[in-house]
């Protein structure tokens, strides 16, 4: 079962001249309206987690910047059909018709930002990065963790940027 589209697109967007190298540690913001359920926001928060322990940064009480994230949802029916054709020709005549049957339920596009907001300039964002792809609505909890890891991979593959 595929849960992310061949046509997710990531954009990335920074501060130019931040010194990523004096960011260790981090917190998401307590407070955040993500659009997300809780049981959601935890999955993006762990994927998150593993991926930035891996760039050596640690989630901690004494933070160089704080993560922000939202999630704007549209659904939709699937862009995948099941096309039948019939044709029929002969005598220099043709004669064709088809049909395209929807397959695969309805999804739901999502618009993710991430957002890596410096604590110590007053709150300044210095990173960001914005995803599109799309989510089967009745995803399970397995497939909604397995999906929402390869999108933080995705959204973090560029961090910390290279100056």
């Amino acid at each position: 079962m595929l849960l992310i589209s061949c046509g997710s697109t990531v954009a990335v967007d920074y501060e130019n001249g931040t010194n990523w190298t004096e960011f260790k540690g981090y917190q998401f913001y307590t407070e955040m309206e993500t659009g997300l359920s809780q049981l959601d926001n935890n999955r993006v928060m762990q994927a998150a987690d593993s991926i930035l322990e891996l760039r050596g940064l640690q989630r901690t009480d004494y933070n160089d910047f704080y993560i922000n994230f939202y999630v704007e949802e549209a659904l939709s029916e699937s862009r995948n059909t099941l096309g039948i054709g019939i044709g029929s020709g002969g005598g220099n005549v043709g004669i064709g018709g088809g049909i395209g049957i929807p397959i695969g339920g309805r999804v739901i596009n999502q618009h993710i930002t991430l957002e890596f907001i410096e604590a110590e300039l007053g709150d300044k964002l210095v990173w960001q990065a914005v995803y599109d792809g799309v989510l089967k609505e009745k995803a399970t909890p397995r497939q909604k963790k397995v999906y929402y890891a390869k999108v933080m991979a995705k959204m973090l593959a560029e961090y910390p940027p290279k100056n």
